[in-house]
């Protein structure tokens, strides 16, 4: 008999880490073999592979992004396109951008409690958020995509790097922290030298779609198949009111104007006109997109090289069902 749903429970992740035996003993007492806590990425990959075999059509994530990426990787791998599992995201990790969008709103025992009760109802998916997952792969074809949901390189991986440092990471949350990182970087833009170092970005070549290729210095770039990101920030304006699920973008050329003002608004949620009207601000909705660049770039929290000729590509996966309390 199919399992109604399987936990892959992640011991590592920063909630998790600070203790929960009432919740852990209650899952395994429910779940028995359906409650996995996978000790290293391999054991992961073999018991998604597992699942897929099976058929399991519901796999609860209790982690963070950056777990959610490999069970999202892992699926990508070894399920059918057509027969992908719906999903729960259950908030325990370091970095949980990703369910402030598609998070399944509780974790622990009223977690548990209440995924029993939609299982015995019969109806798994009978809330849902239906999203995409963001594939990254590489030219070389013998290295597998991953998968997950934020990307973003040039300034934002120069933010990521200082909000790892132990003096922002140890008290702000992950997500809280890079949003406090990128608001500091606005006071660090009022020195010249800082200004120049960061403004004057990173060499990319970027193709969106069947456009033709850019060539540019760019100071940031983003991308995302989220609908909304904590604390009111939204950097993309294309695509926004309509029924586009791709992959929206932002791409802000080297030495932008008025960055200041710009990354204000940005971090508000807010894109006033003459943002929209800038051209060294750009924003869309693609279903495919190509990078060539030699620095790493970051996605769901965790830093990724771009391979030695430095080509990775941007698609999508077939829609996902991420389940609601």
């Amino acid at each position: 008999m199919t399992a109604r749903f399987v936990i892959i429970h992640n011991p590592r992740s920063r909630r998790n880490r600070s203790g929960n035996e009432h919740y852990s003993m209650m899952a395994r007492q429910s779940l028995g073999e359906n409650f996995l806590s996978p000790a290293s990425q391999a054991e992961l990959l073999h018991q998604v592979e597992e699942l897929a075999r099976r058929d399991v059509g519901c796999i609860v994530v209790d982690g963070g992004d950056g777990t959610l990426s490999d069970v999202l990787s892992a699926i990508h791998r070894y399920y059918r396109p057509d027969r992908l599992p719906a999903l729960a995201l259950l908030p325990s990790g370091n970095t949980n951008l990703i369910a402030g969008d598609v998070g399944f709103g509780l974790r622990g025992v009223e977690a548990l409690v209440r995924l029993n009760q939609l299982a015995l109802g019969g109806d798994m998916r009978r809330n849902i958020r239906r999203r995409r997952g963001l594939v990254v792969s590489w030219s070389d074809p013998q290295r597998p995509s991953v998968v997950g949901m934020f990307h973003g390189t040039a300034a934002f991986r120069r933010a990521i790097e200082l909000a790892h440092q132990p003096a922002i990471l140890d008290r702000y949350s992950h997500e809280m922290a890079v949003v406090v990182t990128l608001g500091s970087s606005v006071a660090h833009l009022l020195s010249r030298r800082f200004r120049r170092e960061w403004t004057q970005g990173d060499r990319l070549s970027i193709t969106v779609g069947d456009a033709p290729a850019r060539q540019e210095n760019c100071f940031l770039f983003l991308a995302t198949t989220l609908q909304s990101l904590p604390y009111g920030v939204w950097p993309f304006w294309h695509g926004v009111d309509s029924d586009d699920d791709g992959i929206r973008y932002l791409d802000v050329a080297g030495m932008p104007p008025r960055l200041t003002a710009a990354v204000t608004s940005l971090l508000r949620g807010r894109v006033p006109q003459w943002l929209r009207n800038e051209s060294a601000y750009d924003s869309g909705c693609a279903m495919r997109i190509r990078l060539e660049m030699k620095e790493d770039f970051v996605l769901d929290g965790e830093v990724l090289d771009s391979g030695p000729d430095g080509v990775t590509y941007l698609s999508v996966t077939p829609p996902i069902d991420f389940i609601q309390a």
